[in-house]
């Protein structure tokens, strides 16, 4: 059963039930008390340390999870995380304090892939250009590149890469992978072939990211990797825009040493600096690639199932640091 004082559950993922109230409501049906982001954006830390010094549960979006936060929330169970990513938990932190830290896993891989597709055509085709073109009383019927039959390099053959896969044999892609954890038989099912990271570089059209944001992922598409590429290809990222050396991109693509880019993330976001974003041949969308009605609501309720299991004193699914229910469950 959950703890009789009515636990209270710190949303700060801005936006939260936007789309839906069913999980807020799932929530209050168990007998918790919502405690809400009052400005609907990313809270500094001074904010949410002190919204959190009540709570038994966070359902937590980009902003920062420091030990801090952690320290200032002494009843804390759970930081559950609308999403994939969880470097923005300080995990270590949050594991010697007894806290779990959850994922949304598989809740958003199909909307990712498709969004990613979304990103590659816009950007072979030059859609924004165009669009704005006509739009502004132009006919411009400047050439564009085909995406069909050329080569596609997945940096990071997850379930998500995998996903693209899937969705870019439908175009009849040559398919290439790289992976630090490589599935051959995932791979030799999806018709996509192994490769090293120097060889995906090289042969690629089109090159697509999809790894977590790591110390050894972090900067990994750095001007040496941007000039292994063809002049002719095109970078898509809808990971992290940490993995990518922006710098080096910018770079490259007023050189001409690179044929354009689709970006979904970005290091620094909202983005201040638009120097990158504002190129005419990137296609720039503000890390929107999992924001879909359906799949908004499924990270949601499963936000909601973690917490509501880790208030009963079982384990949720998707916990990224176990060693917390290693050694007992959670505080």
């Amino acid at each position: 059963m959950i703890v009789p004082h009515g636990p209270k559950v710190l949303i700060s993922a801005p936006g939260f039930g936007r789309t839906g109230d069913a999980a807020i409501r799932l929530l209050r049906e168990a007998g918790c008390e919502i405690i809400p982001n009052p400005t609907d954006a990313t809270l500094p830390e001074d904010a949410l340390s002190g919204l959190a010094s009540g709570a038994d549960a966070i359902i937590a979006g980009m902003e920062l999870i420091t030990a801090r936060v952690l320290d200032a929330a002494p009843r804390l169970k759970i930081v559950a995380r609308r999403g994939v990513g969880y470097e923005t938990v300080d995990l270590d932190a949050a594991t010697r304090r007894g806290v779990a830290v959850t994922i949304t896993a598989g809740a958003l891989t199909d909307t990712v892939a498709d969004h990613t597709m979304a990103l590659l055509l816009a950007a072979a085709r030059r859609i924004a250009f165009l669009d704005r073109c006509v739009k502004t009383g132009g006919w411009d019927r400047v050439p564009t590149s085909d995406v069909w039959g050329k080569t596609l390099g997945i940096l990071g053959f997850g379930a998500i890469g995998r996903a693209v896969a899937r969705r870019a044999a439908g175009f009849g892609m040559r398919l290439l992978a790289c992976d630090v954890l490589p599935d051959a038989a995932a791979a030799a099912s999806l018709g996509v072939r192994l490769t090293a990271l120097d060889t995906l570089l090289a042969e690629s059209d089109f090159v697509t990211i999809h790894v977590p944001l790591t110390p050894e992922t972090r900067g990994m598409i750095d001007e040496a990797a941007l000039r292994r590429m063809k002049p002719a290809a095109y970078l898509i990222n809808t990971s992290r825009g940490a993995v990518l050396d922006e710098a080096a991109l910018l770079a490259a693509l007023r050189e001409g040493r690179l044929a354009g880019a689709g970006l979904d993330v970005f290091r620094d976001e909202p983005l201040r600096d638009l120097s990158l974003a504002g190129l005419e041949q990137v296609v720039a969308t503000p890390h929107v690639a999992s924001h879909t009605v359906e799949t908004l609501a499924r990270m949601e309720r499963s936000c909601a199932d973690a917490v509501l299991a880790a208030l009963r004193e079982e384990r949720p699914l998707h916990v990224v640091n176990p060693q917390v229910y290693e050694r007992g469950p959670a505080r």
